[in-house]
């Protein structure tokens, strides 16, 4: 079994796990949106010492029914933001999605969270 690089793991620092961190992000969220993704992010809290973005799921089961599909979209998200992680800055990021987004290819998806993360990257430089 070959090992995967460290750099292409979803490792536990860059994922938000407690709900204080998720209501952190909830409260005062800046928002980017597309047709089937709402995206929240939010500058971590002076007290987290993580210096890389992290990321939370909040997929709903009113907006995508079946199980398959919310876990195959959660997955796709997961990826995308692996990808494009050293590109962005350090904030906690909430991703919602819509019911549209399971007649969606995976193409159309990764497309659609590439040019959020690009627009997340260009606003939030200082």
């Amino acid at each position: 079994m070959q090992k995967t690089p460290l750099e292409q793991l979803f490792p536990r620092q860059r994922r938000l796990v407690k709900a204080i961190q998720y209501r952190h992000v909830f409260s005062k969220a800046r928002r980017y949106k597309s047709h089937a993704f709402t995206i929240l992010i939010r500058k971590q809290a002076d007290n987290d010492s993580v210096e890389t973005a992290r990321l939370g799921l909040a997929i709903a089961k009113r907006q995508v029914k079946r199980a398959i599909d919310r876990n195959r979209v959660k997955r796709l998200v997961r990826e995308s933001f692996r990808q494009s992680v050293d590109h962005l800055p350090p904030v906690d990021i909430v991703v919602m999605c819509r019911f549209v987004v399971t007649t969606m290819d995976n193409q159309e998806i990764f497309t659609q969270l590439n040019r959020l993360w690009m627009s997340i990257a260009s606003s939030t430089r200082t």
